[in-house]
């Protein structure tokens, strides 16, 4: 004959026991993430870290991240009564699985290592990568962060960044702005190379304290109807696009000035 009560106090039993471990394992997540924020927040501080080079301790942070939560994971799942045993072993049957699904992530993890060793790149510079280009503001296992000149924030993954070229525009102390114009066939290329190194050399944030960095003017090409001109200038990289839009206007007003004319407009009738 069926116990009723016998059957009800194992349940009671079995649920009262579930659900303790349940709550305790709720508790463990609860307290280990606040732990884990409190943690953080402290290694954050540290001072060593705030010295070093700002891609090496964004990396460090996020690897310790990564592990301060797997360690989390894996005391919840001991609490719930799960031998650890069993974890390891379904972990290690299902690592082949689990590393053909995770290719790109575990590319990724490599690609950050990558970077962190060769140092293509550092927080604060500005490059060109896979197709897209802006300021690093942050380097972690997974993904390189840029913020455009726009304000807009893209991440790329590391793995990507290390199978393309990437182009670094400032980790050099000096850059060259280079510059064309085009004037009218029958200028005198003399005056028009003459204005040109008058404009370099006014501007105080050309240099032009030695030879590898004097201003450069010369005709360049041209065509039926234009004479074009190459400018060159060495700059602080820090000055760069200054100086590139003021060269711009101070040419353009000096060719108004002395009257060089652009090139003519041919008309062709069909």
């Amino acid at each position: 004959m069926f116990d009723f009560e016998s059957f009800a106090i194992k349940i009671t039993e079995l649920c009262t026991q579930v659900g303790s471990k349940l709550l305790l394992a709720l508790i463990i997540f609860i307290v280990g993430r606040i732990v884990i924020g409190h943690i953080m927040a402290l290694i954050k501080k540290i001072h060593a870290l705030n010295i070093a080079d700002p891609t090496v301790s964004t990396f460090i942070i996020s690897g310790i991240k990564i592990v301060l939560n797997i360690v989390l994971v894996l005391s919840i799942v001991s609490v719930l009564g799960v031998p650890m045993a069993s974890v390891i072993t379904v972990l290690a049957s299902a690592g082949m699985a689990i590393g053909l699904s995770m290719q790109g992530a575990l590319s990724n993890i490599a690609g950050g290592i990558m970077l962190l060793v060769f140092r293509p790149y550092n927080v604060g510079e500005y490059i060109l990568a896979n197709g897209a280009e802006g300021t690093v503001t942050g380097i972690s296992i997974m993904y390189t962060t840029l913020v455009t000149f726009d304000n807009k924030k893209i991440m790329i993954p590391n793995g990507e960044l290390m199978n393309k070229s990437i182009t670094n525009f400032t980790c050099e102390k000096f850059r060259r702005v280079d510059l064309q114009f085009s004037t009218g066939k029958g200028e005198d290329i003399d005056k028009v190379q003459e204005i040109l190194l008058k404009v370099m050399d006014k501007n105080p944030l050309v240099l032009k304290d030695s030879p590898e960095h004097a201003p450069f003017a010369s005709i360049d090409g041209g065509t039926n109807e234009a004479i074009i001109f190459s400018a060159r200038a060495w700059v602080k990289t820090s000055d760069y696009w200054t100086v590139y839009y003021e060269l711009l206007q101070d040419v353009a007003r000096n060719f108004k000035q002395e009257g060089i004319s652009a090139p003519a407009v041919r008309l062709i009738q069909q």
